[in-house]
């Protein structure tokens, strides 16, 4: 049950305040959603499919990134059109096999987007901590960090 092709048909994202204002307590919220299933053939579905990151602030909405797209996905076309029409569910392997394919395909694109725009990425950054080694004083250089 693979997904066989994946397409963009909107990218959209907006900052609403100016890029030096600084922002208390910042919370990226990212999720997808699938818009629309509807079969193609016997055994291939169209999923039309909504990524949205929102970034808030304890005083403000800071921006949002919105992308649209849709993917071909392969496999029991009729029954899983059958049970998005009739109650807005795909079966849970299913629904994590495009979910997953949406997000690794949105992610990258929403962190460009971001750069963009001047926001903080939609994933969190690494936090580095190099432990002081004790007894040792710290020399000129400073250790390379991958």
């Amino acid at each position: 049950m693979p997904v066989k092709t994946f397409e963009f048909s909107s990218v959209d994202g907006r900052r609403f305040v100016k890029p030096t204002d600084r922002w208390v307590n910042l919370r990226v919220d990212h999720n997808s959603s699938v818009t629309l299933v509807s079969e193609i053939g016997e055994r291939q579905a169209s999923v039309d499919f909504r990524f949205t990151a929102n970034y808030h602030a304890s005083e403000a909405v800071v921006g949002l990134i919105q992308i649209e797209g849709n993917l071909l996905w392969e496999g029991d076309a009729k029954a899983l059109v059958k049970g998005w029409s009739s109650g807005g569910q795909m079966p849970p392997e299913v629904a994590q096999e495009i979910h997953t394919v949406i997000m690794t395909n949105c992610i990258p694109e929403a962190v460009i987007l971001a750069r963009e725009l001047r926001l903080p990425p939609p994933v969190p950054i690494p936090q580095v901590n190099i432990p002081q080694q004790p007894g040792k004083p710290a020399k000129g250089r400073s250790p390379e960090i991958a």
